[in-house]
């Protein structure tokens, strides 16, 4: 035993994996269990509205994680736990920054790949590609976030793996403006929709506002109008901050549309929930949707996301 300790000592490695168990191997085990822990809530805060708690808790782990490799430490554990961690923050300050600093959280995402490719895990590169193409949409980098959500289709090992990406797919589709694939992903995802089990994103609400969002953006208005009024009643399922996404992207189909009074109703219902959850980029949405065609929702919307820069910056 003294002699693989002076071996694990020598080679920088925990003597857990010569089959040394000492406090050392204790702590080891306990720091990834804290890890996998604050990875799982983080992510529950996120789904439940509260991204910024889910960044204050993830930012701190992945410092603690970068730290302990730099020092040596790269056990495959403790690289895939930080992998996770890191998309998980970049995900989270996917929903906290504004437009102008999205490409914060498509760089930490993308610093998970880094690790991901070599462990030759198509389902965890798969989910480490979804994240990182649809932070890069939300950049505006979308043909490289077509470029990676397909990818990430390619390499989903069961059908729940697929689902989870073909919906940010159709997204980038959309933004690209690109008719054919666009139909097509939306195509498939209503054929799964009777097969898999319903997530925060993979469900008949979300998918509905993508579809409303991919026809506007492909040109085929009149066609998201009359969809608009078929709005499905939200699930327990869905995450609150895709209920904003879907208030603004109605709100801007009943615009275009002529609906003032529907236009009004759903934009403002969705600055009082995005100030609730703190969500400046669906702010800024709300910003560009308003525009000169309703000046005072434009306004207060871009009141609340001046009060949310100034807590940002405290």
């Amino acid at each position: 035993m003294d002699s693989r300790r002076r071996i694990a000592t020598n080679l920088g490695l925990p003597p857990h994996v010569l089959g040394v168990t000492d406090p050392a191997d204790a702590d080891h085990h306990a720091m990834l269990q804290f890890g996998e822990s604050t990875v799982r809530l983080a992510e529950i805060a996120r789904q439940s509205g509260h991204a910024s708690e889910a960044v204050a808790e993830l930012w701190p782990l992945v410092a603690r994680l970068e730290a302990r490799i730099e020092h040596g430490h790269a056990e495959r554990e403790v690289l895939r736990l930080l992998a996770r961690a890191r998309v998980g923050l970049g995900v989270a300050l996917g929903n906290v920054l504004p437009e102008e600093r999205l490409g914060t959280a498509a760089r930490w995402t993308a610093r998970s790949l880094e690790i991901t490719r070599h462990f030759e895990d198509p389902g965890f590169t798969s989910y480490v590609l979804r994240m990182h193409g649809n932070e890069l949409r939300k950049a505006r980098l979308c043909g490289a976030a077509v470029n990676r959500l397909q990818h990430a289709v390619a390499l989903a090992p069961d059908r729940d793996a697929r689902a989870a990406a073909l919906p940010l797919l159709a997204r980038a589709a959309g933004a690209i403006r690109n008719g054919t694939l666009f139909d097509q992903v939306m195509r498939e995802n209503d054929v799964l929709l009777e097969d898999v089990t319903h997530t925060s994103l993979f469900n008949v609400f979300a998918l509905h506002e993508i579809r409303l969002r991919g026809l506007i953006a492909t040109g085929r208005t009149q066609e998201a109008i009359r969809l608009a009024d078929d709005s499905p009643v939200p699930t327990t399922r869905v995450a609150p901050q895709w209920r904003v996404i879907e208030l603004v992207t109605v709100g801007h189909v009943r615009l275009l549309a002529d609906d003032r009074t529907g236009a009004f109703e759903a934009l403002s219902s969705a600055i009082a929930e995005a100030v609730a959850q703190r969500l400046p980029h669906q702010l800024q949405r709300i910003i560009r949707t308003a525009h000169s065609a309703m000046p005072d929702t434009r306004d207060l919307a871009a009141q609340a996301l001046d009060r949310l820069r100034q807590e940002m910056a405290a």
